[in-house]
């Protein structure tokens, strides 16, 4: 019996041991681990979205001044009022048709303020109408791409299209396309005003200011 209590002890000892040594190999795992979580969890700098639209968004006009023109889609939605509410188009004239009231001119306004003419026109027919204007397609605005793009053309500006945006309607880039040296080129106050964009940079996530709301009329030059 005396010979057996020592073995006890040494396998007991251990046991302790290697308890130990387990527990201290998962503390040294853990902020591992949570180095990995947090590197999972990293925004990356080049996925969709993340070229800094939401600053540029901000600092830019955003859709409630965009002025209707001609051709453009617009959805009118007067509340509690189904009969009025529709989708029409804007015809050359700049103007729209709507039930019981003559006709509207649409184009040169904004949507908030085309709304504010149909309510003021249908309180001859309803009660304390409320309408809401929204473009659901831009046909009267364009922006133009000429240069080493696949397709180079005519585009419709949509709400809140940057130059990436055009850039991929567009195709891409042809082969010999100089990606660094692009331009767009804006008429402000009857001036021409050219903006750098360098898409290796704005890709990269760096530069993101360059990647700007485009407007209508804006040309961009891919040399």
């Amino acid at each position: 019996m005396s010979g057996r209590k020592p073995n006890q002890k040494i396998r007991w000892g251990r046991m302790v041991g290697r308890g130990f040594g387990v527990l201290l190999s998962v503390a040294c795992l853990l902020p591992m681990g949570g180095v990995a979580r947090a590197q999972q969890n990293r925004p990356d700098p080049l996925a969709p979205g993340s070229f800094g639209s939401s600053r540029a968004i901000s600092d830019q006009q955003n859709t409630r001044d965009y002025i209707i023109g001609p051709q453009d889609l617009l959805v009118i939605n007067v509340w509690k009022e189904p009969e009025f509410s529709r989708t029409v188009q804007v015809r050359p004239d700049g103007k729209i048709s709507l039930p019981l009231i003559e006709d509207i001119q649409a184009s040169g306004l904004k949507p908030v303020e085309l709304a504010r003419v149909i309510d003021a026109k249908l309180k001859r027919f309803v009660t304390n109408p409320t309408a809401t204007v929204i473009v659901q397609e831009s046909n009267s605005h364009r922006v133009y791409l000429i240069g080493e793009v696949m397709r180079p053309g005519v585009y419709p500006l949509v709400p809140l299209m940057t130059v990436l945006q055009a850039l991929a309607t567009a195709g891409g880039f042809r082969e010999f396309a100089s990606v660094k040296e692009i331009t767009v080129l804006r008429t402000v106050g009857g001036k021409s005003v050219k903006y750098p964009f360098n898409y290796k940079q704005v890709i990269r996530g760096k530069r993101t200011e360059q990647n700007i709301l485009l407007r209508n009329g804006d040309t961009i030059i891919v040399p």
